[in-house]
């Protein structure tokens, strides 16, 4: 995604769930002239982006915001592009996080939605999704305090549109020249939209 990132007019960099920092840390480095914000809910995320960016001396060119994905607290036309890394899975009320999206990218400014999804391979399904709903949680038990997370994990992936249905949705709140691109086996895709003149 971060190779991907189109050089866009007014070099702003809007990343939503950012987490704790890695998308934005990894776009200042491979452009750099680019200013980011990195919008996230939850504040010890925040709190790890923060202490990242400190310790890679990037904080002069990466910002970090608490906020609501569904409200954006910015202008309308703020950025030249928009990035969501495994992050939009997790948002009520898609529609209305992509209607905000739109609203704050300049006229040709991009989206770029990296998510997990349910691969389209009927032959590759058959090995994946046992693994994803019975092994993978079992498993966790092995490595985490909190096994239900993966229990959320797979419910979540597996309800979560299909490339095809995404690409629709972009295209539905003014999105054009969606295009998507499977990675890791279908696990992975990539959505572009780019936002009309």
């Amino acid at each position: 995604m971060i190779q991907r990132l189109a050089i866009f007019p007014n070099k702003r960099l809007l990343d939503l769930a950012t987490g704790t920092g890695d998308v934005a840390v990894g776009a200042v480095r491979h452009h750099p002239q680019l200013q980011v914000i990195g919008l996230d809910f939850s504040k010890s995320m925040l709190e790890a982006a923060a202490a990242k960016i400190s310790s890679e001396g990037l904080s002069q060119r990466i910002s970090l915001i608490q906020g609501d994905a569904m409200n954006l607290p910015f202008p309308d036309g703020s950025f030249g592009a928009l990035t969501v890394a495994f992050g939009i899975r997790n948002m009520p009320h898609r529609r209305r996080v992509l209607e905000e999206m739109v609203r704050v990218l300049v006229p040709r400014g991009k989206v770029y939605l990296l998510e997990l999804t349910a691969p389209q391979s009927q032959w590759f399904r058959r090995f994946y999704l046992p693994y994803l709903t019975h092994i993978l949680p079992r498993l966790s038990r092995w490595f985490t305090k909190d096994p239900a997370a993966y229990l959320y994990l797979a419910d979540s992936i597996l309800h979560f549109p299909s490339p095809d249905d995404l690409a629709k949705e972009m295209e539905q709140i003014g999105l054009v020249e969606v295009q998507k691109f499977p990675l890791s086996f279908g696990i992975t895709y990539l959505h572009e939209g780019s936002k009309p003149e």
